[in-house]
């Protein structure tokens, strides 16, 4: 767990990605946000969770920006850019940001967090395997940053998984 605050920029960003993962929930959807960066930290794309409305249990929004991303963005720009979450990617979603060239990763809500709020079993599954392990197998190196600002990543989890 990390225990540092992030840089005013990352901070900004992760802001912004939990803003989107509340309108993924106001949406309908599971309360999950994330957004690419380029190499000067301007925003490129923004996706939301939409498992619920695209009916596509892959549809997290770590891997729906990661398809926008390799689309529009060259190998060069992936490396180069930023992937900013609200929520620690899930084992699926890190192997996607892998495989996609994207080389650093800053998450809010970390996925042991969300193992708390959400609850293990149940109607809401949990694959309980922290990104940075999935990370570690993997070369070259993806440099992974977080958990931060854990009140404001939490506050859009509030009463959705009951």
């Amino acid at each position: 767990m990390s225990y540092d605050k992030p840089q005013p920029l990352d901070e900004r960003h992760l802001l912004a990605a939990i803003a989107l993962a509340a309108a993924a929930r106001e949406n309908g959807n599971h309360p999950f946000g994330a957004l690419l960066t380029d190499a000067e930290g301007n925003v490129v794309l923004e996706a939301e969770n939409s498992v619920v409305t695209d009916s596509d249990v892959t549809a997290h929004a770590e891997t729906n920006l990661v398809r926008k991303a390799s689309r529009a963005l060259t190998p060069e720009q992936l490396a180069a850019s930023t992937l900013y979450t609200s929520t620690e990617p899930c084992a699926m979603c890190a192997g996607a940001i892998y495989w996609s060239g994207i080389r650093r990763v800053v998450y809010a809500l970390g996925e042991d967090e969300l193992c708390v709020l959400a609850g293990v079993g149940g109607d809401h599954p949990l694959l309980a395997l922290p990104s940075r392990q999935v990370f570690a197998h993997g070369s070259p190196v993806v440099e992974v940053s977080g958990p931060f600002l854990h009140e404001e990543a939490a506050a859009v989890h509030a009463d959705f998984w009951s």
